[in-house]
């Protein structure tokens, strides 16, 4: 953005120049133009005055006038009688005929004739003035002036060098001046997008100081603090009624369990105790995830993290209790590190909740098979069962926290702390359809390089 403001200034200031300097270069080249030509006319008709005698009563002539002043102005003097015969010619022979020349035409006509031409033989532009030599109403003669105009041409490129030097000198103030103006303007605006994108990734204590901005900036800079506030304010309202409820609930429920517990040495009910051991088992470990869900708010940082090694540990870990079940877990992983940037401790939460649901909807004889597919920016974890499967509107909806399918499959807390656990990171969950008709449960997480030694 500091770029384009500067661009824009500069823009600005450079069709401003142009504006001004353009007319005043044209109006120098004609001023200098005309103030030649016109001491050019003056000159003509001077010499003119000299030989008027000289062609009206046929007194001996000199060329000696003219030759002076070539001599002194560079010019070339020819003058002619009243048939176009040339006596006087400071850069030729004399008895010329220059009576078809157009300007010895207007001026043997009474008229003067001004102007410019290119000289082939010269190689470059000359000035003309051609004026009559008159007397008593008769045309006697006329007298032709050729100036180069090379000296008037250098002192015009001198003006526009110059005019763009200025121009030159103005752009350059403007892009210095442009760029501290741009930056007091933009400063605040990076320091935002610096800010915002901290509070993205779950620092909520920056705050942003106003500095020297302008009064528009600071009102937004204010306006962002206020809202940090805000959301920082509701967040830990939030989680502390997560983790007090939570830390309420548990004691009671741990009571409760213990006392139904107590009560399975009674006969006729051990079927009713049963399920009540199991409900407040399960809302025991809703808690668990409700604790769970409030801390991952506070969470920060990554580490990289081996997604093959962790397949394979966990698939340990799960073999006991899948084998309780009938069920096998196998895995299908590289034979190589396939390196991930994630929160701490995250894959193994992951995969341990995919494990649960899967093992949860496997049938006897089933298998479970944890696979890892490496990308080029997001390496894929895939667990997939044997199980039911579920709908395309179940699977997109069992990330929701507190969904219960038809089947039970993805009550509670434990999908949701899975997509929030891979959104730390930068990644994604979602449920597909497997090929074996089950749920292709897959997390997708941010590929990094081989970690440094420590």
């Amino acid at each position: 953005m500091r770029r384009r403001l500067l661009l824009s200034y500069l823009t600005v200031t450079f069709i401003v120049l142009l504006m001004l300097e353009i007319p005043l270069a044209l109006t120098f080249s004609h001023r200098e133009l005309e103030r030649l030509t016109a001491a050019a006319e003056r000159d003509a008709m001077v010499l003119a005055t000299l030989y008027e005698d000289t062609l009206d009563r046929g007194l001996p002539f000199t060329a000696q006038p003219a030759i002076d002043y070539a001599e002194s102005t560079g010019a070339r003097v020819v003058v002619v009688d009243s048939f176009g015969l040339s006596f006087v010619d400071t850069a030729g022979p004399p008895n010329r005929d220059f009576s078809s020349r157009i300007e010895f035409q207007e001026a043997l006509a009474g008229r003067r004739s001004v102007g410019t031409r290119s000289s082939v033989t010269l190689g470059h532009d000359i000035l003309y003035v051609a004026v009559p030599v008159a007397s008593g109403g008769r045309v006697l003669g006329a007298v032709r002036l050729t100036l180069p105009t090379e000296e008037v041409n250098a002192r015009i490129r001198r003006f526009w060098w110059g005019l763009g030097g200025v121009g030159l000198v103005v752009l350059g103030a403007m892009a210095g001046i442009g760029w501290v103006v741009a930056g007091s303007v933009t400063r605040p605006l990076a320091e935002l997008e610096r800010a915002a994108s901290r509070i993205a990734a779950g620092d909520l204590d920056v705050r942003i100081a106003p500095g020297d901005a302008p009064p528009e900036l600071r009102a937004v800079v204010e306006a962002f603090n206020h809202m940090a506030d805000r959301v920082r304010d509701t967040l830990d309202r939030q989680r502390a009624f997560i983790g007090n409820a939570s830390h309420q609930l548990r004691t009671p429920l741990t009571a409760l369990r213990l006392r139904l517990e107590n009560l399975e040495t009674e006969p006729g009910a051990d079927a009713d105790l049963q399920a009540a051991i199991d409900e407040t088992t399960r809302l025991g470990t809703m808690v668990d995830q409700l604790l769970e869900l409030a801390r991952l708010g506070d969470a920060a940082g990554t580490e990289p993290v081996d997604l093959a090694a962790a397949a394979e540990e966990r698939r340990d870990v799960w073999e006991a209790v899948a084998r309780e079940q009938g069920v096998s877990i196998e895995t299908d992983v590289p034979d190589r590190p396939v390196w991930a940037e994630v929160f701490p401790g995250s894959v193994e939460q992951i995969l341990d909740n995919y494990l649960a649901n899967a093992l949860r909807v496997s049938p006897p004889g089933g298998r479970i098979v944890i696979s890892v597919v490496p990308g080029t920016s997001l390496h894929e974890v895939h667990v997939v069962d044997e199980g039911p499967g579920m709908d395309p509107e179940d699977r997109l909806r069992a990330f929701d926290r507190f969904w219960s399918g038809d089947g039970g499959r993805g009550a509670g807390l434990g999908l949701a702390i899975v997509r929030q656990l891979a959104e730390l990171g930068g990644g994604r969950a979602e449920l597909r359809a497997a090929e074996t008709g089950g749920v292709d449960a897959v997390v997708a997480l941010p590929a990094t390089t081989v970690p440094a030694e420590r």
